[in-house]
């Protein structure tokens, strides 16, 4: 089985531990704020851990993954979004082989948003970004919005 640690970043309340609380099927002791002070501050405070394991098998974008390996576990690192914890978004980027920017698209381009950008452009290869909250979005303003932010 083949393992992709995938950095979730963005700014604070943009969505990344929702996020990445869907997507995970196993959840470290340290995944999705556990630590009594994330829960009292409503932030996440360090990075945590969790996955999901998808078959190789049947993706296009992963040729070479499918022929080598049956299995890919995505090891998602919930990075925090507050600016005084940049550092540990730092080092959490220094383990990360992809990155997934979630941006509040209600909000738009914020301060760590683009912050995260820069960390993503260094320190990997592969940025998706992901445009969350659409669903709070107006229909008449939907796609103003998220024109706005492409």
């Amino acid at each position: 089985m083949l393992n992709v640690n995938v950095g979730v970043l963005g700014h604070v309340d943009s969505g990344k531990t929702s996020l990445a609380k869907v997507l995970s099927t196993i959840a470290s002791t340290s995944a999705f704020d556990k630590n009594p002070q994330s829960k009292k501050r409503g932030i996440t405070l360090d990075l945590g851990f969790s996955s999901f394991v998808v078959d190789s098998a049947g993706y296009p974008f992963m040729p070479s993954i499918s022929e080598n390996f049956e299995k890919v576990q995505f090891t998602l690192v919930d990075c925090p979004g507050h600016g005084s914890l940049i550092k540990t978004v730092l080092c959490g980027s220094q383990i990360i082989d992809i990155v997934i920017l979630v941006v509040d698209v209600t909000k738009g381009f914020q301060t760590q948003t683009a912050e995260c950008l820069v960390i993503g452009e260094i320190a990997c290869e592969k940025m998706l970004v992901v445009l969350n909250k659409c669903d709070l979005l107006h229909e008449n303003q939907r796609d103003e919005l998220i024109q706005k932010v492409l």
